[in-house]
């Protein structure tokens, strides 16, 4: 049983006069936020705000880049070789590393958006440039990965520390991957199911699939999504159940 869990939400997505999410509200209740470095959401202006926000709230800062792909919120396939993944990394986290640099403060992760996750999850050469080039912006970096998939081994590989990640709001699949979000089961959107979800991965090391296959995994960090409706309840009441089972909620 794990004794501590980091509780992460991606956030800082929107851009121009487009809202997405609450993330003051949100913010109150995680310990590390996943910022968008404007290739799948965010825009200078956002990436600012919600760096200064997460800071106030002695909130972990991290960045969370993308596929280039503004219209389809980062979450479509587009296939791109290694060197182009680890080029358009590189520029995302050092936008977001200046952003924080001019709050006073450094980044503490890097955690990868949408169709790029999942892809690297699967893919090692794809996972190994990509962790390459977060090492090769700030080796002291923590890099945010799918629990027991390539990013971990990629990140080892390349001599980043890693936390495990593991999510509060979506499906799994037998292999340990996350149910694609193009079927109706891919979110868990009833409060009471996601804690039960958590709890299980916190306490006991294992997810239960779609056809109720016992996964094991190793949670360092907990995601919940800032776009998803009724985040903010989502974010207090996991953060809740936690803290009464006795496990302590705090940035990796």
């Amino acid at each position: 049983m794990k004794s501590t869990i980091d509780l992460n939400c991606d956030m800082g997505e929107s851009y121009g006069a487009w809202r997405m999410g609450n993330d003051e509200a949100v913010l109150r209740y995680v310990t590390s936020a996943n910022i968008a470095c404007g290739f799948h959401g965010g825009d200078p202006a956002t990436m600012r705000k919600t760096v200064a926000a997460a800071l106030a709230q002695g909130v972990a800062v991290g960045a969370h880049p993308s596929l280039q792909d503004l219209a389809g919120f980062g979450r479509r396939v587009i296939q791109v070789s290694p060197q182009e993944a680890y080029d358009a990394l590189v520029y995302q986290v050092g936008a977001l590393a200046g952003v924080a640099a001019s709050q006073g403060a450094r980044l503490h992760h890097v955690k990868a958006h949408g169709a790029l996750y999942n892809m690297a999850a699967k893919d090692l050469e794809l996972a190994r440039a990509l962790c390459q080039a977060v090492h090769d912006v700030d080796s002291d970096l923590v890099l945010y990965g799918l629990a027991g998939s390539r990013w971990i081994e990629a990140a080892e590989s390349v001599g980043l520390r890693t936390a495990q990640e593991v999510f509060a709001d979506r499906t799994y699949q037998p292999d340990g991957s996350l149910t694609s979000r193009s079927r109706p089961d891919a979110m868990i959107t009833d409060l009471d199911a996601s804690i039960e979800q958590v709890l299980g991965m916190v306490q006991d090391g294992a997810v239960r699939a779609t056809d109720g296959t016992r996964v094991p995994l190793r949670p360092d960090t907990l995601c919940i999504h800032g776009d998803q409706p009724g985040a903010e309840a989502f974010a207090a009441g996991i953060r809740k159940a936690l803290e009464e089972a006795g496990i302590e909620v705090r940035a990796v």
